[in-house]
């Protein structure tokens, strides 16, 4: 007995993951489950008009569009409801969690959140209504000495995010003053800064798959993340692996990054609702492999499995470790567990094992192919000026290949 899963891809400015995706997947097979072979068909999503009782076509879909693009987004919640289709990431919770939002709840797990205060916007839409309520109850507040009870140096950034859009590092009063004036009416939190540190990283997650990447905020976008290895050792590693895992399953999450400092040994989150993460061979260079497979084996799991969105998030689970009198690494190795639950963490490392033993080989072979390259040229021409084209495509592509040496010795050692 044979069965197609029709995988959907709701892509926005995406080029190269998707074709690699793509290709790879029509090399991967059938896998079997439960003694039925199930075979993929993936297609990219269109933007049209729909019926609300029109039957989705797709048993699954990535989606890069519900943060920005409410027509998609309203798309899938249909799809959700009326379908039972399984979506990366859930636009739910993604619509209703904004950064505020993880922070809070994150605090209440007891991570180690810098201290951060939201403050109300600089200017507003003038309205009727909003005039009465602001005469009658907004009340006047010092910026300076908030800026004191936080501390310096602190960061204004929005408190519904925008990666590094918007964000203003403060040094002392007048910097804050400055930047709050320029805020406009976005609604702003200012965070305490982990200064200083000694570490930056960036944690992408993808079901209960993990990667930990040492980031460079500061530097150009092709090259913040950086090619280095053993920059944290076992129990860091761990930590963080725990760490991002809560934050997704916490969120209904299993696509999301997590960027985190360290400062004195302590891994400080600082931006961890990005449930649209950087995915492009522009930014991720060296690390698009790892989250090609990662995505493939996640996507195609679920998608065979017949896996279902889970709209209890059960969060009083959580609340008990969070409220029981054990230690913080006690606590976060317990959200943990409740994450690899959560996930079917056993089930799909079996799947994996059995279903998708091929897949390292054959991504391996594919990141050396002239598809690869031809995806990783259209990204290029894409984003950066015709006279750099050539040159970014060549410096991307060494990476890529130098991916392609290091997986080697990874495997021939496995």
């Amino acid at each position: 007995m044979s069965t197609t899963r029709r995988i959907g891809l709701s892509l926005g400015a995406d080029i190269c993951w998707p074709a690699f995706y793509e290709d790879i997947i029509a090399r991967i097979g059938p896998v079997t489950v439960g003694g039925e072979e199930i075979r993929f068909e993936v297609e990219r999503v269109t933007i049209e008009p729909f019926d609300l009782r029109q039957p989705t076509r797709y048993d699954l879909v990535i989606d890069r569009l519900t943060p920005w693009y409410h027509t998609s987004r309203e798309w899938l919640k249909k799809a959700i409801l009326m379908d039972d289709v399984y979506v990366l990431n859930s636009p739910f919770t993604l619509q209703s969690m904004q950064k505020h939002t993880s922070y809070a709840a994150m605090l209440r797990l007891g991570l180690p959140i810098p201290k951060t205060m939201l403050l109300p916007p600089r200017e507003y839409e003038p309205s009727p209504d909003l005039e009465f309520t602001l005469d009658r109850y907004a009340q006047m507040f010092d910026l300076a000495e908030l800026g004191e009870r936080i501390g310096y140096p602190a960061y204004l950034k929005p408190y519904d995010g925008g990666a590094w859009e918007g964000v203003s590092r403060v040094e002392d009063a007048g910097d804050l003053m400055e930047a709050y004036n320029s805020s406009g009416s976005r609604i702003m939190h200012l965070q305490a800064a982990v200064d200083p540190h000694d570490l930056f990283v960036r944690a992408l997650g993808v079901g209960p798959q993990v990667n930990i990447m040492k980031y460079d905020p500061g530097a150009p976008l092709h090259d913040r993340y950086k090619v280095e290895f053993d920059f944290v050792d076992s129990e860091e590693t761990q930590l963080l692996t725990d760490m991002v895992m809560t934050i997704n399953s916490f969120f209904g999450w299993d696509f999301n990054s997590c960027e985190a400092l360290r400062q004195d040994g302590e891994f400080y989150p600082i931006d961890f609702a990005n449930a649209n993460p950087d995915s492009q061979v522009t930014s991720l260079h060296y690390h698009l492999p790892w989250l090609a497979k990662a995505l493939l084996r996640w996507s195609l799991f679920c998608a065979a499995t017949n896996k279902q969105m889970d709209f209890d998030l059960r969060w009083k689970e959580y609340l008990t470790i969070a409220d029981s009198d054990r230690t913080y690494r006690e606590k976060l190795g317990a959200y943990a567990s409740l994450a690899r639950q959560r996930f079917e963490t056993e089930r799909f490392e079996e799947f994996c094992d059995t279903q998708l033993a091929n897949l390292d080989e054959i991504t391996l072979e594919y990141m050396s192919s002239d598809r690869a390259r031809d995806a990783v040229t259209a990204k290029v021409a894409a984003m950066f000026p015709a006279h750099e084209v050539d040159g970014f495509t060549d410096h991307f592509w060494g990476l890529l290949q130098f991916w392609v040496h290091t997986e080697s010795d990874r495997l021939s050692r496995v």
